[in-house]
């Protein structure tokens, strides 16, 4: 335990109490203890401390070291969201867009996905990309849809990337180009994503994008196969009734 840091907590410092909560949250120095951390985010929290409001939101929506109430996440993403916190922002637009804590509000879930997203916030950025994709609380735009995908992908998010990597491959709000799918689902498959990874099997089995190579094309496929990938599983045995 970080003493002086304990001491400024102590003293009211909510800046320390956020640090305190976080260590608690994490193991980090101290024993995990979800209901240490709650208390700690509680106390920065009432102090107006928007990290601390956040993480209260966190632990109300989680049911970590509090009983799980998603009016009381909502509550105190609100108050973190409207002093500008990226994170709060975001998770008050999921509680919005799936109607936990709050009445399903699409167009409340862009307009707080947009905040954050602009402050570059990976995960808002990826939602709103699938909302101008769906035309859900925003007028359908596929050309928007991509340019916040892009924003999300090079930041590493997985989804993101296998995203834009489907909007390239059938030139969805982009000029159709193979070689950007390619290097997209790529990226998402070196991740672990199972549909990134079938994808870039077809592709390889093909020599759509990148240069044609069974031998590749397998590899992706039968990781995906190994995830339950059902369509991986149909090429892979097309290919071995093929004897490719």
């Amino acid at each position: 335990m970080d003493q002086e840091l304990l001491r400024k907590a102590e003293a009211g410092d909510a800046e320390a109490q956020c640090n305190l909560a976080i260590m608690y949250a994490e193991g980090k120095g101290v024993p995990r203890d979800a209901t240490e951390a709650a208390k700690w985010f509680q106390k920065a929290a009432e102090q107006g401390y928007a990290k601390g409001q956040n993480g209260m939101g966190i632990m109300y929506g989680s049911g970590q070291g509090v009983p799980k109430d998603e009016v009381k996440a909502a509550q105190w993403f609100q108050k973190a969201a409207e002093q500008g916190y990226a994170s709060a922002q975001y998770g008050l637009g999921q509680l919005y867009f799936n109607g936990l804590g709050l009445a399903k509000d699409y167009e409340q879930a862009a307009h707080w996905f947009h905040k954050a997203a602009e402050q570059g916030q990976a995960l808002a950025q990826g939602s709103l990309g699938a909302m101008y994709g769906d035309g859900l609380g925003v007028a359908k735009d596929e050309a928007q849809a991509a340019i916040w995908f892009r924003k999300a992908a090079e930041q590493g998010n997985v989804k993101a990337q296998f995203a834009l990597g489907s909007m390239y491959l059938y030139g969805h709000g982009v000029r159709q180009d193979y070689e950007q799918a390619a290097k997209w689902f790529s990226k998402a498959a070196e991740q672990g994503d199972e549909y990134a990874q079938c994808n870039l099997g077809v592709m390889y089995g093909k020599g759509d994008g990148v240069s044609k190579d069974h031998h590749i094309a397998r590899e992706w496929l039968q990781k995906a196969a190994n995830q339950g990938n059902q369509m991986a599983q149909n090429m892979l045995s097309k290919m071995n009734a093929r004897g490719l």
